[in-house]
């Protein structure tokens, strides 16, 4: 989620500027990991990009994200150029969290386009081909259209818009509620195991046949597909989400890819008075689903 405020598809010709100023990485944040998987700064590289106008970076809105790995034993380093080959190889994990292209940083109205080029698209799959590991992250509207060329490399489309359901940015999934029974959810011990997810609004997708869904929409949910974000009126375009899904994982080649169509959940921010993410009261178990991510990227769970 991104935006100060929560809004419902009944209100007409509501504008919400998303309030980016507002909402900032919480400092207080600190993982404990009893476990880690890696001896400190011994793990494989995570490298999160930092070149394609992101609104979440290691330094800034992911900083927890990034701690979490790090109290993992991850080295974690900022990716600030193109893709490349070269480049690419020297890491194991590559994250890419809310990518935007030049034209949309101020502006979150359509045309979104993408904010790759096809010679990145391109290189990012062979990597992957090749034994590579991308979590790819695209929250609501106007990311998923600035990610949606790379994403369908992998069979996913996405829906530029907002998964909008009756909690309305306080979505809480569990077995019974969309919570699928999967290798990231069950992890590598009992411990590890997810019976609760919480995300905060986003985006929701289509996924291929060869992927395996992780958090999938019932019909409590729609897409709202606006021209302009957070702006909703009598014109805005709907769609059931039911059976879409916001978060899934499959393997391409030698590789694997991991997407989710939200990415307040795998980082704890503040934003006014309340808390965002890894730090809310109802995502006690987000912090280790994420562990459980990146050791199947890392293939420590198989």
């Amino acid at each position: 989620m991104i935006s100060g405020r929560v809004v419902t598809a009944s209100i007409i010709a509501l504008f919400v500027v998303p309030a980016t100023a507002q909402q900032t990485s919480d400092d207080l944040f600190v993982p404990s990991i009893s476990s880690p998987a890696y001896e400190s700064g011994k793990g494989p590289v995570v490298i999160i990009d930092e070149a394609h106008g992101n609104f979440h970076t290691a330094s800034g809105r992911f900083k927890p994200f990034a701690d979490v790995l790090m109290a993992d034993g991850y080295r974690v380093k900022s990716y600030t150029t193109q893709f490349s080959a070269e480049r690419l190889d020297s890491s194991r994990i590559l994250v890419i969290a809310n990518a935007l292209h030049e034209v949309n940083q101020s502006n979150w109205s359509l045309p979104t386009p993408s904010a790759f080029t096809n010679e990145e698209i391109a290189e990012v799959g062979k990597w992957v081909e090749r034994g590579g590991s991308l979590f790819l992250i695209a929250d609501h509207m106007p990311f998923p259209g600035a990610a949606a060329q790379l994403a369908a490399l992998f069979g996913v489309k996405f829906y530029n818009g907002f998964a909008m359901g009756k909690q309305q940015g306080k979505d809480i999934f569990t077995a019974k509620n969309g919570l699928q029974q999967t290798v990231l959810t069950r992890g590598g011990k009992p411990e590890e195991a997810i019976s609760s997810l919480q995300s905060f609004t986003g985006q929701a997708f289509e996924i291929p046949v060869e992927a395996t869904p992780v958090i999938v929409l019932n019909e409590e949910f729609e897409m709202l597909i606006p021209q302009t974000a957070w702006q909703f009126d009598t014109n805005t375009q709907k769609l059931p989400a039911t059976n879409l899904v916001q978060g899934a994982y499959l393997n391409f080649g030698n590789g694997r890819v991991v997407v989710f169509g939200e990415a307040a959940m795998f980082t704890a921010q503040v934003a006014g008075n309340g808390k965002v993410g890894l730090n809310a009261p109802d995502a006690k178990q987000n912090m280790q689903f994420l562990l459980n991510t990146i050791h199947w990227l890392d293939h420590i769970l198989n």
